[in-house]
């Protein structure tokens, strides 16, 4: 199973997880202090909020959320072999373990991913290169920690 993930920052957490929880008719399925994460089955999408009132943008990152490390690895072989230069990124982010890919599009930074176990912290940022202004993330130093990209 896969589902395409959306990450956007939000000037209110409760706001949009009241928002988001009546739209699509189910709860978080994470929440943390200023960041929620929903698991929709339908329409198939991972929605992660970061409160940030101050972003530039509400689009934080994009990306895909495969089922096993196996996919990634097997995501990360095809990029490469099409031409493209994935990053792997593996360890603590978003309050998860993951291991993911990050491959530079002409509209900002992807990531292809898989959740290995739940975490109490939300991790390192990430060491993927991409302006962070390209995915909408806040550069002040406090911030970066909110985007795991």
């Amino acid at each position: 199973m896969s589902r395409v993930q959306l990450a956007l920052n939000v000037p209110d957490i409760e706001e949009a997880v009241g928002f988001y929880t009546t739209l699509f008719g189910t709860a978080p399925n994470k929440r943390k202090p200023g960041y929620a994460n929903f698991a929709i089955a339908d329409p198939p999408l991972k929605l992660v909020l970061f409160e940030a009132p101050d972003a530039p943008g509400r689009l934080n990152h994009v990306g895909v959320e495969v089922a096993s490390s196996e996919d990634v690895a097997a995501h990360q072989a095809r990029l490469a072999d099409d031409g493209l230069t994935p990053v792997e990124e593996n360890g603590t982010c978003c309050f998860a373990r993951q291991d993911k890919v990050w491959v530079d599009g002409p509209d900002g930074a992807w990531e292809i991913y898989t959740v290995l176990a739940d975490s109490e912290d939300f991790g390192e940022s990430s060491t993927h290169t991409a302006p962070a202004e390209t995915l909408g993330c806040e550069t002040a130093p406090e911030a970066e920690s909110r985007c795991c990209t």
